[in-house]
This record gives structure tokens, sequence and C-alpha cells, in this order.
């Protein structure tokens, strides 16, 4: 059958169009999108619910915010929620009306003042960019959060954010001196610590302050014994609306500012706020103290906050076990490290802050001799323990500890850890009984979970297992939610310690009681009378008959489990997303995603991507084919009729076209399926996308060129001067453009790779290989060939040739075998599944040889470990194929005794992102190959090179593959002299001779000049 056209669900409702209207002839200077495909994006958050808003607006400034509020008097109907990261764990951004991204435009830093110690800033800044800029200052913002490099300042205040350090440093809103909002009726509020006079003043205006000071005056000083009665005494103190804090009786002084933060947009939308600024400390210490039990380490923690630790953080042996088997465990492994014939169950991290070298030494050298002491006897279940001094080692340990919130996710099986009553607060001296508690209640049940948390603040994530797809699962969810409030109230705690109410609202009016939760209502209504803003969270206006958001809303698995079983399997990898946004990165230093980082748009991202192919696969279900399976080869269409779909206007609202889109703007680096907590691989499902999509529509012309590279390629550099005369030809160029869409066209290599190696390597043959003896095999290397160094790049494999030589061994050139990489990148997968089958027979043959196989580019390599693996099964063999850097690392060192020590100036290596993602050890390894000939080696930190294969010769991508070297490469680069900058990828050497007009040498070439000195 053909591939059926898929029609996107849920048109804009007649009252939002006309909305959208009215603001799209405004003077409304931000973005407006409207896409099914941008609407899906922002439909989930970092929780189990999934809302469809009907339209996400990006303001650029508090005009633009005004705008959108003066604009809706008009429109009754319409209602808006605020959003910043995108990762609340409670949808408390989500709404069916409009969003109102923040995060896109108004990210900046406006404003630091180090005098008076405070900072300005929009709502958009993500947390650690914010803390970047000032760090050269000596401060930071203090809050922290496992989020914290996605997170926004914006977010943070409407959830009251806090985590690790929260009983020193406190919660954001103890950080707030003054906030800029935005009310639903376009009104500006200016709001910051005032006399209660002057609040008495101010109230008798008639404008939106004056009748929310009244309000204020009200219900937070009127009402003030019953709310003190009521607020249970936490460090984690309660949110939305903190009517507590709104009024500080020692000082007369009212705060609005205190309402706001922790309202989750409820109240109004946040442009900028003042925040208070911390010195950072001079010193720092870590201790990673080991339990034979995580009741051990709960019971322990006491001690250590008595013992004025910054912080206490605990993490149990499940997230630990998960830690061990992610990317980010290499960088930590000897910072925690098993104890002999000992099982560790429990960690406790404890902090210790100090300007004092002197005094801090003291204190960890006493709890040192406390906890050996303690091991020693097994006194408090402590087996052991380390500790660092190193900041950039504790920043690893807390990385760590950041990522154990994805990491749960990687669970196998489809019951998966979620989020829903993952804050819990009690009193610190209650925690333990609480938890044991807590545990009973969920292996009552049979379910498994993991646990972490602050446990000086006396909060702890608790994510049980469930399958929601599984509807009696989901009403379990409902069950163990009710049941942890009423344990929650047993222990003197909190349901919503850290991570705001959203969909847990319904509980409000329980807690609050019927008088308090009254006064709630009118606060709203002080602000938002008409209940515009973010509806059904928190409360609602007196008089409305909206309801509260409820536990059992509308979830993702509600959409998911209508997905055919087959259906999901093929697209596994879409399926695994849980919503953490950890692509969504700010670093332009971390490989994980580009395409995210250079456009601030969500659809282009593995979280984003995800979302469109669950729904994408969701839709085609529904389109009558065949649901047993899901692959290209089970649609069938002629050219003709490929060519009649693609020109026929009334495809145009195809959602598939959506799905491209997003698919076409990926780099197919490969560093979300090792950076992403549950391994979500994009260029994996994209590629099944693409072979899929293409049945029905004509595919273009540069998919067929790349595609048939490797076949190309030998042919050409037989006559590499004649073709390269025409490719530098520029009206060649312009027609490779015009009608292939590729641009600045990579140029063969002079004299090819045959002639330069001709007398320097051994022929294959494979007969007289088998002949050797077993030391004559083990002195012969067999270089692999791709098609990018051996027909672009030939003086690598040469040097590679020549350093083998020089090293004592013999280079063997084998013949050209296509790859494949570069079919399954543009999703010609039954060509791909053929090539590889075929490589993977003449490999497997010369691997029997017992010979070392080298290749010399890591991301063709690294495709014979991944994507021939998943293709192939058991079918691809055993064979191995080494990177040039772990076969030197095999050398043995005294191959390098005689070598003159290399130059003491440093040389600087940027790697490839596929090859550092998937080898995290493989930047270390060369540091370690060049420490043996005495060179130093600098490892730089830079995210994605932009060109990524052939992404950055597409027209259409050529403008955002040179935004992406802008973030990283370009202010790495003028770090070091050209001669000292190596780059391990072909692509990355072949953006900088675009853009710099120079090209790196490979680590390897380096190497061998070293030796040739």
């Amino acid at each position: 059958m053909s591939l059926p056209r898929v029609a996107p669900q849920q048109s804009l409702l007649e009252h939002y169009q006309a909305y959208i209207n009215a603001l799209s002839a405004s003077s409304f200077k931000g973005d407006i999108e409207y896409s099914y495909a941008s609407r899906l994006a922002v439909a989930t958050d970092n929780s189990v619910y999934q809302k469809l808003p009907q339209a996400v607006v990006f303001p650029t400034c508090v005009e633009d915010l005004k705008l959108i509020g003066e604009l809706v008097k008009a429109h009754p109907l319409v209602r808006f929620s605020a959003r910043g990261g995108g990762t609340g764990t409670n949808g408390q951004s989500l709404t069916d009306g409009i969003v109102v991204d923040l995060s896109r435009h108004m990210n900046k830093v406006l404003e630091i003042n180090v005098e008076e110690q405070w900072v300005r800033v929009q709502a958009g800044v993500v947390k650690d960019a914010l803390n970047d800029a000032l760090r050269p200052h000596g401060f930071f913002f203090s809050p922290d959060l496992s989020t914290s490099n996605r997170a926004t300042v914006g977010g943070m205040i409407n959830t009251d954010a806090s985590g690790q350090g929260s009983l020193v440093y406190g919660k954001t809103s103890d950080h707030v001196l003054g906030l800029t909002s935005v009310l639903a009726n376009g009104e500006v509020l200016h709001t910051s610590p005032m006399s209660v006079d002057e609040a008495k003043a101010r109230a008798e205006n008639t404008d939106g302050y004056g009748r929310i000071l009244s309000q204020v005056l009200e219900t937070c000083v009127g009402k003030r014994q019953a709310i003190v009665e009521k607020f249970p005494r936490l460090n984690r103190f309660l949110t939305g609306y903190d009517l507590e804090h709104a009024y500080d009786e020692a000082n007369e002084s009212i705060d609005v500012s205190r309402l706001i933060a922790g309202s989750e947009g409820s109240l109004a939308m946040v442009a900028e706020a003042k925040l208070s600024l911390t010195p950072i400390a001079t010193h720092k210490a870590l201790v990673n103290i080991k339990y034979d039990s995580f009741e051990s380490a709960l019971r322990h923690a006491p001690a250590m906050v008595a013992a004025n630790a910054t912080s206490v953080e605990t993490v149990d042996s499940k997230v630990l076990n998960l830690a061990k088997t992610d990317i980010i465990w290499h960088s930590i492994a000897d910072l925690i490290t098993d104890i002999p014939n000992k099982d560790m169950l429990g960690l406790n991290m404890v902090e210790y802050n100090s300007n004092d070298e002197g005094e801090i030494k003291a204190r960890i050298a006493e709890l040192e001799a406390r906890l050996t002491k303690a091991a020693e006897t097994g006194e408090g279940g402590v087996i052991g323990y380390q500790v660092t001094f190193n900041k950039a080692d504790i920043g690893r340990i807390y990385a760590m500890r950041k990522k154990a919130v994805g990491l749960l996710g990687k669970t196998k099986g489809a019951q998966k850890p979620i989020a829903f009553a993952e804050d819990t607060a009690v009193p610190p001296e209650n925690l333990a009984d609480f938890i044991m508690a807590f545990r009973a209640l969920l292996d009552s049940h049979g379910l498994q979970y993991g646990m972490f948390g602050h446990v000086d603040a006396g909060v702890l994530h608790v994510r049980p297992a469930l399958d929601l797809c599984d509807v009696e699962q989901e009403k379990l969810m409902h069950q163990i939610s009710d049941e942890v409030v009423a344990l929650v109230a047993k222990y003197g705690g909190l349901m919503w310690g850290e991570h705001g109410k959203g969909y847990r609202s319904e509980y409000g009016p329980a807690f609050f009681g019927e008088s308090l939760f009254t006064e709630l209502r009118k606060i709203k209504t002080a602000f938002d009378p008409l209940n515009k803003m973010n509806p059904g969270k928190i409360c609602t206006p007196l008089n409305s008959q909206d309801e509260l958001v409820k536990v059992s809303d509308t979830k993702r698995a509600t959409f998911d489990r209508t997905i055919p079983v087959a259906f999901k399997q093929a697209f596994a990898p879409a399926m695994e997303c849980n919503g953490n946004g950890l692509c969504f990165n700010y670093d332009t230093t971390s490989p994980m995603c580009p395409s995210s980082k250079v456009t601030r748009d969500r659809r282009h991202s593995p979280k984003g991507r995800a979302g469109l192919i669950r729904e994408w696969i969701r839709l085609l279900g529904k389109e009558g084919v065949d649901t047993h399976a899901l692959s290209a080869e089970q649609f069938d269409t002629s050219f003709w009729q490929r060519f009649q779909n693609s020109r026929n206007k009334q495809n145009k609202d195809d959602f598939s076209h959506e799905v491209l889109d997003a698919m076409n703007g990926c780099l197919a680096c490969k560093s979300c399926s090792s950076q992403c907590p549950v391994k979500v691989d994009v260029p994996e499902f994209r590629a099944t996308f693409l072979s899929i999509y293409y049945q029905r529509y004509m595919r273009p012309a540069k998919d067929y060129l790349v595609a048939n590279i490797e076949r190309m390629a030998p042919m050409m550099a037989k006559v590499p001067g004649l073709v390269n005369v025409f490719l530098k030809a520029p009206w060649m160029q312009r027609a490779i453009e015009k009608t292939v869409g590729y641009v600045d066209t990579p140029i063969l290599s002079q004299p090819p790779l045959t002639q330069r190696v001709e007398a320097k390597v051994t022929q294959y043959n494979y007969d007289a290989l088998r002949g050797l003896s077993e030391t004559q095999k083990a002195n012969t290397v067999l270089i692999v060939q791709d098609p990018f160094t051996s027909f672009y790049d030939a003086s690598v494999v040469e040097d590679y040739v020549s350093l083998v030589s020089a090293l004592g061994f013999t280079p063997v050139l084998l013949p050209f075998k296509p790859n494949g990489k570069p079919e399954h990148v543009k999703g010609f997968l039954s060509r791909f599944a053929k090539t590889a089958k075929n490589t993977a027979e003449f490999l497997n043959e010369v691997a029997s040889l017992n010979i070392p196989m080298v290749g010399v580019d890591a991301s063709l390599v690294l495709c014979y470990r991944d994507e021939y693996v998943k293709t192939l099964g058991e079918a691809r063999g055993d064979f191995h194929v080494l990177t040039v850097n772990e076969w030197l690392a095999m050398v043995p060192d005294s191959t390098f005794a005689n070598v003159s020590k290399g130059a003491q100036q440093p040389l600087a290596l940027l790697s490839h992102c596929t090859e550092k993602t998937a080898m995290p050890a493989s930047e270390k390894d060369w540091q370690a190959i060049f420490a043996k000939v005495g060179q130093p080696v600098d490892i730089v930190a830079v995210g994605c090179c932009g060109m990524a294969g052939t992404y950055g010769h597409e027209a259409e991508q050529k403008q955002k593959s040179l935004a992406i070297y802008g973030l990283s490469w370009e202010q790495a680069l003028k770090q070091y002299p050209q001669d000292a900058i190596m780059a391990t990828g072909y692509s990355c050497r072949s953006q900088v001779a675009r853009i710099e007009q120079f090209k790196p040498r490979h680590p390897l070439q380096c190497l061998l000049a070293v030796l040739q000195q």
C-alpha cells in the first residue's frame, strides 16, 4: 500500500485564531508560532502530563508582554501560561491556551552591581548562564537545582525553586529583591519590599497594584495568626501562595514579590528580576561517605548537618548503579570507588565551604578521624569515605548527582520511575522514619523505586516505577498520590517541598482548609479576576466556576497507549524520551544537540524530535496502515505517484512535512545517543523516518549525491586533477548549489592516496598475511579506509602510514570498502543494510587473520560498532576496528623510550563530538599518548563544529552550520597558534579550513612530527 497523508489533529479554535491575528497585526516584535509541531513541542514538560496549547508566542521585551495582555481584553476566552525551560515535574506551565515562552529572546543579564551584590536579569536567562556571567566577579546566584543548565530564572521564581545547599542558601524567593511583572490585562507591576504604611497608602489607588496591596494587607496582615499556625515550620516553607513571607512582621514590611514567587505563573508573567548574590567561597571540600544501607545514610545525615555542613545530598544504590552505566561515570570513577568485599548501598555527599583554608582543613581532618573510626567499627553503617578539595572534581561529582533524575529513566522494562510524589518535605529529624514508611508503602504495592535528594532540608526525591500506558497502573499512581499526601501530613510535612503544585493543586483545599484557601482565592482574584493566567493551578478566583487541575488529568501515556506496539518498536529510541530535557543544555561547549542551541527552537532538540515522532506514528496508526510492522518496505509508491504527491497542494498540510523539517535540522552527530540520560538516539529514528517519508514524496538530489559518495569518490580519485578543475570553477559551484543544493563542495586530494603510499605500504594479500608468524602479525597494522580521509584528506592516511612505520610496525592498506554511514544518515536503510552486510563479510574475513585493524576517522569506525550492530544483529560478526588512539594506547611504552622530548608549548586538542561522546576516554587517551613523548596537550572544551559530515555543505543549512561553529570553535581557536591546533574529525578540519582558511592537523600528524624531530 501507499504511505498515507498524516493529518494533524486539533486545529486552532476560532477565538484563539482571532487573537493570534490581532497580535500578528500589532506592534508585537516577538515570534508567533501555531504549527502543530510548534504546539506539540511545548505540550509536555518534565512531568507525565500532556496538554496541547493553541499557540506559542516568544516575546522580546516587557512591551511585548504588555501588548499580549492588553490585546486579550477583546478576547475574553483566551488564556495564557508563561514558560521558561520547561523543566517542571508537575505540569506547572502546561496549558490548552497560549504558551508565552520567555526563554528564546528574553534571556539577558541586564546589570551586575558588584558593590551592592545584586544582579538584574530577564526572566528567560538560564541559571547556569547567569552564574557564568557572575563568576568572574566572584559571586553566584546560590539557589541550586539539578536542571540548572536549562532551567530559567523565571521558572525558578515561579516555582520558588531550591535544591542542594538550601539549608544555607535558602530558596529562590529568599534572593528576590524586586520583580517586574505583567498582569493579565497588560498592566506592569514593579514589586519590592515596602513599609506597611507605604503599602496602605498605595492601596488607596484604584489601579491593579492598589487592588493587590489592599488584598495583601487584608489577608497577610489580617489573617497572620491563622497563617503562622497552619504553615509548617520547614526550610522548604510552603509556596503558592506564600502568605506568610509576604508580610515581614519584624520589619513591618510588605513584599508582593513573595506572592509572585512560587505562584506558577497564575498571578502574573515575570519579565525581569533583581536578585541578591552570594560570594563564592574560596575553599571547598566534598566528603563522599559510603554506607551499608540507604537507611544508614539517612540516619547518619543529621550528624553531618549538626557539624555545620553546607549541604548533605543522599543517593541510593539504584541511582549509583545506573550512573555507573552512563558516560558521566568515567569522569568520577576514581572519586567514588567501591569498598572491597562490601556493597555500597547508600552515599552521602557532604560539602563544606570556607574562606579560610586552615579552618576547612581542620574541620575535614576532624571529620575524617570520626569516619575512619566509624568505618572500622561499622558505626552508623559507614563502610568508607573519600575526600576531595578539587573544585573541578567536586563539580563532576555534582554533575552525576544532577543527572540522577534522568538516569532513573534508564531503568529497563516498561515500568519507569516517574515524578508525581517526588518532592515531599518533612522536618529533617522525621525524614528517616518518613522514608521507611514511604518505602513500606511502595513495597506493599510491589513497586521498584529510586531515591536521592537533600536530606539536610528533609527533602527526598522518590520516584516509583510505573507503566502509565497500563490503565490499572495509572489508577495506582492516583492511589499512591493520595496515600503519600496522608503520609506527609502524619510526619508534619508538605507534599510539594520543592517542585511546586502543578497538577497536584487539587490537594490545596484540604491542606489549607476552607478559610485559608478562600484567602488564596482572594489573592488570585486581586491579581487575575478573570482567571486568564495559567488557570487551574494553585487556585481559582472567587466566584469562578473553573475547576482545579487534577493528578488524574491527561498524560503522555494517554496518547502513547494508542500507538501500535510494532510502531513503538520501530521507533523505540523516540519512545524512551521521558521529558528530562537535558538536551536543552545551554552550554555551548557541550556537544549535546547543536541544532537546539543555535535555533533556540524546542522542535529542533532530541526531546522535540522524539515528541513529533511519537505523535506521527500515533496518527499514522489511525490511517488504515498495517499495524503489525512499520518500515519503508511495507509501502510501495511509484516514481510517478511520488512526483505527483510532491506537487499536489492538498499534501501541504501533511504533518509528515513538519516532522521532516525537524529531522532535517538534525546534524546526525549522535551526541544525544550518549549524552541523553535515557540514550534517545535521534539519528537512529531520523533515518527510519526518512526511509518511510520518501516512500510518499520525492527525494532531493543532494540525498542521492551524499548516499552515492562512497561509490563516486573512488572513481573520481582516478582523475582528481580533472575533477577538481570543474569543482573549483565558480560556475560549477553555482550550478551545484542551484541544482543539488550543495555548497563549498570538497576538493579531492592531489595526488590521490594510492600514489602517496604506493612505496610506503605492503599491498593487501590475504594468503600472504595468513602465512605470517604470530610475531610478524603482532608487528603488522591493517589500515581500514574511509571515504573522507582516503579521498579528500589523504595526507592524514599517508601520515598514519608513516607513523606506523616510524613506530616499527608494517602498515598494510586494505582495499576500500564502503562504510555505508552516508546512506544511513540520509535514510537509505535498505541500501545501507546491503553495504553493511558486504563490508562486514570482508572485515570478518580480515579479522580472522588476528592482525589489528585501524580506521583513521573515528566517526566511521563507530558506525561499525553502532549502526552495523543494530542493522545486522548477529550477522555483523565479531570483527573489531580500532581508532588510532586505541591502537596507539596498545603500543608498548618502550617503543617511545628513545624519542626526544616534544616542544613545551602545549598542543590543543579539539575532538569530534561523535567521538568524545561515544568514547569519553578518547581525549585523555591522546593526552597520555603525547605524554609518552613529553609533549603537553590541552583538552579544549568545544561543542559541535557545525559541519557534521555533509550537513554544513547543504545550502539550506549553511548559515546554521556557521552559527554553530561560532558558538564555541571560533573562540577556542583564537586561544592557540594555528600550528598547535589538532582536530580529530575530518568534518571538523574541513569546517575550520572553510572558515579560517587553514586546516588543523590530526593528532597522529602532530605525533609523527614529534617522532621525526
